[in-house]
């Protein structure tokens, strides 16, 4: 749902709260918001009003990867506001016919001294993208970096799209309460959801199967189904499904191809990513995917000096397939990605929601691709996909270190080199197996997905786009439905009766009738009426699959008055 000026309802109160506190406490107003829901857009409408009111005469962006720069100013330029994403330092100074400039955080790190001064002779705004990252760089000297260079600018605006916490390093220009940062505004995935017509709804397939490996210099191998795994076998049992040259990875591949060339049929551009764990993983994961598809994926790893380019290529295109190590997991924006794979060791929350923030970008309010993440079926990454719907207050303390520091566990570290003393050796892994599909904050056993395919085939091609397996799944769920196939059948699990099912069902479409009656001020009656022309019955005279499909109809409509 938009407002003035175009903006989204989030958007738009954030302004007006940004301005009713006169840029926040101390000129520093922190926003947190989920990946895809605008910041960008946010923060160049709120530029574009401090410099019509006189309150700024230059803004400086500071992004945590170049890649970032050059899509901040074609950001601003199409909303008439002129950065220069190739300024150097060596500059010295900003052109006149540029209103600011965007640039590293490590470039600002290197020479404080320099954006202080600049800083200092013109009233200027800056704004912080994914301002957790201050907390990084080489011994963590950014923080300070930022203070000394950006404590003179009039106004500072910090954005992230994900809550954090101070690890022991407070970041300048963030209020905490205990150690935790407060935003000035929030506005979260599951925010964003309800809201609908800003983010779409993500499934995660979480993939299990067996992994082998030893210590290294021992004989004795030590063999585990990853569903099975506590804190200390997760490492080594990840590392080896991951393992290009074992099973596991080449088989959730092969799945993930399938599901995107299933979303290609509605959305022939559709696109699909990797994060994979390092370079010498991301070569081998596209060479694997290349035997499947026949085409060559593109590869973008931060080491080449052209990955920027490769990422604008793909974003363009419609190619299938690009495998990435890190730098795809935030602010970069591809809408077109619908199927991804988590092929990363990393497991904090943090970055787990950036790269779910990949795939959950509309690309407008006719999108109704349902995203999809296959996922290793470990903790933690379970219990974040279940609670990434869910509101989120903060993030662990140590989701905030750099994601790219060696763990302690043996993993390789965030730029592919591996530590010197592996703690493991890999051994091998099994193909992978579906564990359980996780949508809505729920758990979908692959029976109850079995279940739901076989009623979709029976409604057959008028199924109406946009109603996922998971989506039927559920609903069969919620009218107490059996999972299990007639063959299948105990005395201990008996069938639900079909009428007990179709009651359960219009019970459900009865409480969204009355939601919808509410959101669009009309009676019942028409509301059915409507429902009726569209699909030739009658609520009494439907079968199960068509009241099926009445209740995916009024969760459209539902959608579509929200926006």
């Amino acid at each position: 749902m938009t407002t003035v000026d175009g903006l989204r309802e989030w958007q738009q109160e954030a302004r007006e709260r940004y301005h009713s506190r006169d840029g926040g406490k101390g000129g520093n107003f922190l926003v947190v918001a989920t990946p895809g829901a605008g910041k960008t857009t946010f923060a160049l409408t709120l530029t574009k009003d401090l410099i019509d009111q006189g309150v700024i005469e230059k803004v400086v962006v500071v992004v945590p990867t170049a890649h970032l720069r050059r899509q901040w100013s074609g950001a601003a330029a199409r909303m008439a506001v002129q950065l220069d994403h190739r300024f150097v330092n060596a500059n010295g100074v900003v052109g006149k016919d540029f209103d600011g400039v965007v640039v590293t955080y490590q470039a600002v790190a290197s020479e404080p001294i320099l954006w202080r001064k600049l800083c200092s002779v013109r009233r200027t705004l800056v704004i912080f993208d994914e301002i957790h990252h201050a907390g990084e760089g080489d011994e963590q000297r950014w923080g300070p970096a930022l203070k000394t260079s950006f404590e003179m600018a009039t106004r500072r605006l910090l954005l992230s799209g994900t809550p954090f916490r101070t690890d022991g390093t407070p970041i300048p220009f963030v209020e905490y309460e205990e150690r935790r940062a407060v935003p000035s505004y929030n506005y979260d995935y599951g925010m964003a959801l309800a809201d609908g017509g800003v983010v779409r709804p993500a499934v995660f397939p979480a993939m299990d199967g067996e992994s082998k490996w030893r210590r290294s210099g021992e004989l004795a191998v030590t063999s585990i189904t990853l569903a099975d795994t506590d804190e200390k076998t997760v490492p080594p049992a990840l590392k080896a499904a991951l393992d290009p040259n074992g099973d596991w990875i080449p088989s959730v591949l092969k799945e993930a191809d399938a599901a995107l060339t299933q979303a290609r049929i509605d959305t022939p551009d559709a696109g699909g990513l990797v994060v994979a764990s390092d370079q010498n993983a991301a070569r081998a994961y596209a060479a694997i995917l290349e035997r499947i598809t026949g085409e060559r994926p593109a590869i973008a790893v931060s080491d080449e000096p052209d990955s920027s380019q490769v990422i604008k290529d793909f974003a363009e295109d419609d190619s299938r397939w690009i495998v990435a190590v890190q730098m795809v997991a935030e602010g970069v924006d591809i809408p077109r990605l619908a199927v991804g794979v988590y092929a990363s060791r990393i497991r904090t929350q943090m970055f787990f929601i950036q790269v779910v923030g990949r795939f959950v970008r509309m690309r407008g309010e006719e999108d109704e691709t349902t995203a999809r993440l296959f996922i290793p079926s470990i903790q933690p990454l379970l219990s974040y996909a279940q609670g990434i719907e869910k509101t989120v207050d903060a993030v662990l303390a140590d989701e905030e270190k750099r994601v790219r520091e060696i763990q302690a566990d043996g993993d390789s570290d965030g730029d592919g080199l591996p530590s010197l003393l592996p703690t493991f050796e890999t051994v091998g892994s099994s193909a992978a197996i579906h564990h359980t599909t996780i949508a809505n904050g729920e758990s979908i056993t692959p029976d109850e997905m079995a279940y739901a395919k076989t009623v979709m085939s029976r409604a057959g091609t008028t199924a109406p786009r946009g109603m996922t397996t998971e989506y039927v799944a559920l609903i069969l769920r919620t009218a107490g439905a059996t999972t299990s196939f007639p063959a299948q059948k105990t005395a201990s699990q008996p069938e639900t009766p079909l009428a007990d099912r179709k009651h359960e069902v219009r019970k459900l479409l009865k409480r969204k009738v009355g939601r919808y009656s509410i959101a669009v001020n009309k009676p019942h009656e028409y509301i059915h009426a409507e429902m009726n022309r569209h699909l030739g019955d009658t609520v009494k005279t439907a079968t199960f699959d068509s009241l099926l499909k009445r209740v995916s109809l009024l969760d459209r409509w539902l959608k579509e008055v929200q926006r």
